[in-house]
Parts: structure tokens; sequence; C-alpha cells
């Protein structure tokens, strides 16, 4: 089986990462691609809801929590350091054509940027010295920036999805 394409979609907080994200979603998976996305949280997080089961044995010392029904699995597992993105695509994404990964800008992956230039006055990859140029592949933008990569409007769902499918997707 074919490794899937990863693809990190970064920018600053409130840029519209998520909103991009959830769009891009439905049209790869109306061209016939199986997706997968994992959310990169700098500040933690908890699924679990206070006072149900799952969170009764979290709190109970349980180190790893399944829920599991007829069309739905879910799996807690408290951790002693982060996880690498290669790790759990390669544990639990081996099944999709595309992972797109929201946040991970540290990772060594290929990157598109969401950049609003009300949220900040340069691109994050512009900003950051450790960012090699060739894992930037395009910008999403309100704006042209002098970062020389394709450039799509945030509503150009289906070109960033073309671009995607034409450089990356097609074997």
């Amino acid at each position: 089986m074919k490794k899937p394409l990863i693809v990190c979609i970064v920018g600053k907080s409130n840029s519209g990462k998520t909103t991009f994200i959830e769009e891009l979603i439905p049209e790869l998976k109306g061209r016939g691609y199986r997706v997968g996305v994992i959310k990169h949280s700098v500040h933690g997080f908890s699924i679990d809801v206070e006072g149900k089961d799952s969170w009764r044995y979290t709190q109970a010392g349980a180190n790893t929590v399944i829920l599991s029904s007829l069309n739905m699995f879910a799996f807690l597992k408290q951790v002693e350091e982060e996880i690498p993105l290669d790790e759990i695509i390669d544990s639990y994404l081996k099944d999709v054509d595309i992972v797109v990964a929201e946040g991970f800008k540290k990772e060594d992956k290929l990157k598109i940027e969401v950049f609003r230039s009300e949220v900040s006055e340069k691109p994050l990859c512009a900003l950051s010295s450790s960012e090699k140029p060739d894992k930037l592949i395009a910008i999403i933008s309100d704006t042209v920036t002098d970062l020389s990569v394709p450039h799509f409007k945030m509503s150009d769902v289906s070109g960033v999805a073309d671009f995607l499918e034409e450089k990356f997707l097609k074997y």
C-alpha cells in the first residue's frame, strides 16, 4: 500500500486554517480520495466529557481507554511525550490517500500556509529562519506575498485541490 500524501496546513492562530480544511475535505472526497485529518494542539486538549464512563476510567488511572461502537472508534492514550507525526500516520492512517495535518509547522513535510494580512504582517513561513523554502508549496491568502510559491484565494478550494491532485496525488 502506498503511503499517503502528507500536507501540513500552517499559519497563525485565527488565520482560517480550520475553515479552509473543513472545505477542502469534501472537495477531495468528491474526487474519490480517502482523507485523514490530524490537528496539532500546542496547548493540550481533552475530548473526554466529565462524568462519562471514559472520563471516569481516565480519572481512575487508565493509561489507555478505547471507545467502540457500530460506526465509530476512539482511542485515548496518556503519553509521556508528543508522538511524531509519521508514527501517528503509520499507526492509524495507512488507509487514506492524503493526510491533511493542521499545524505541525516544525515537521519536515509539505506545507501550505494560510495567511491573512489582518492577522499578521508577514507569512509565518517568511518569518521562520528554519523553514525550508522547498517544503512550502503554496499560500492561501487575502493578499499577494513575496514568497515564490503558488498563491490561492481563501475561496479557491477547488484550485488548491487541483494543485494537490496534479502535483502530488496523481500517480
